[in-house]
């Protein structure tokens, strides 16, 4: 069993398989309410840009469907007519020092391939940095009149007018512990303190419920759309791939919801989890270059430059309901001071 598979047992199955890590996850939790109480008492700075900013972030390792719901968020507040820019740490890339503007054609082994995948996706201003403050002053300097911070939930010196927490429906937050005894980077009463949560669901029911209290809460569906060429951009349906065996790639926070997707499609796949973020190397790959290959998109932008002529990633669509998406963007024009006139939702 591979860590990743281990850590996932021991985070998402009974609560009594992780009693050994318990005093680890409260000195964890120790720290983490140590940290904020020094950003409250404001004995470490929080620091505010002229522009107004908006957090989606998580409170669990792994992938909750994080990144669609910032380029969703982006796309709605750019469709109303406002210039948006996606900051982003760059996990995955080399960037230190100054913030960095992220283009279609930059390379993500420097930038991070979530930053990459957002600049293909504009039009937005998308910068990279470790220094999520210089990064989101980047951003405004390049033309921005809001932030969407994709990821950063829990870094607190960044003054932020709106707080979005994404949790998975169907695994919510593991078993409740902290790193490492479990998933959470946080108390499961910070969704009480954020300003909405968007609950994703794929494919199946919801098996834990995690609504909290006083947030607002919607429901987002992920959905499977269609295959995109890597090399030529033709699409095709998932239908139209089920007369052979294929090979998946998935290196995001959570690989196994994309293999289910793609066998609840019908699809005969042999599934490759990787690492998220995991570089995408031709020379090891399990399987030659010539065979037919569906992967995510975040996956595809990392190997463009040596795509296979039948490497396709498959498109992740977000879908809320209209009243769903139109409250939402509300409390996030209403928060930021921005005007509501404009565009439908898209």
């Amino acid at each position: 069993m591979s860590l990743e598979a281990g850590l996932q047992r021991l985070w998402y199955g009974p609560r009594w398989l992780s009693l050994p890590f318990w005093p680890l996850g409260w000195l964890y939790r120790a720290v983490v309410a140590a940290r904020r109480a020094l950003y409250r008492s404001r004995l470490l700075p929080i620091k505010r840009i002229q522009i107004p900013v908006v957090v989606v972030g998580n409170l669990t390792v792994g992938g909750t469907g994080k990144t669609p719901v910032a380029a969703w968020l982006a796309r709605q507040l750019g469709l109303r007519g406002h210039k948006v820019g996606v900051v982003l740490r760059g996990y995955g890339g080399r960037v230190v020092g100054q913030p960095r503007v992220v283009t279609p054609s930059s390379d993500p082994t420097e930038v991070g391939d979530e930053a990459v995948l957002h600049a293909l996706r504009g039009p937005c201003v998308v910068v990279v940095g470790a220094d999520r403050v210089a990064a989101a002053r980047r951003a405004a300097e390049a033309g921005a009149e809001i932030v969407v911070c994709d990821d950063g939930l829990q870094h607190l010196r960044l003054a932020r007018d709106f707080e979005i927490a994404v949790v998975d429906a169907a695994r919510g937050l593991g078993n409740g512990q902290l790193l490492p005894a479990g998933p959470l980077r946080e108390p499961p009463g910070r969704l009480e303190r954020v300003d909405a949560v968007v609950l994703t669901e794929r494919r199946g029911p919801a098996v834990r419920s995690v609504e909290p209290r006083r947030p607002y809460v919607a429901t987002a569906q992920l959905r499977l759309g269609e295959a995109v060429n890597i090399v030529s951009g033709e699409h095709r349906t998932l239908d139209s791939f089920r007369r052979a065996p294929l090979h998946a790639v998935a290196g995001i926070g959570n690989p196994g919801a994309f293999f289910d997707g793609l066998r609840a499609a019908g699809l005969d796949i042999v599934a490759h989890p990787l690492a998220d973020h995991a570089a995408l190397d031709v020379a090891t790959l399990p399987f030659p270059v010539a065979t037919t290959v569906l992967m995510t998109e975040k996956d595809a932008v990392k190997c463009r430059s040596f795509a296979g002529p039948a490497w396709w990633f498959v498109e992740l669509e977000v879908g809320f309901e209209r009243a769903a998406a139109q409250e939402l963007l509300a409390l996030v024009l209403e928060r930021t001071g921005l005007t509501r006139a404009g565009v439908h939702i898209g």
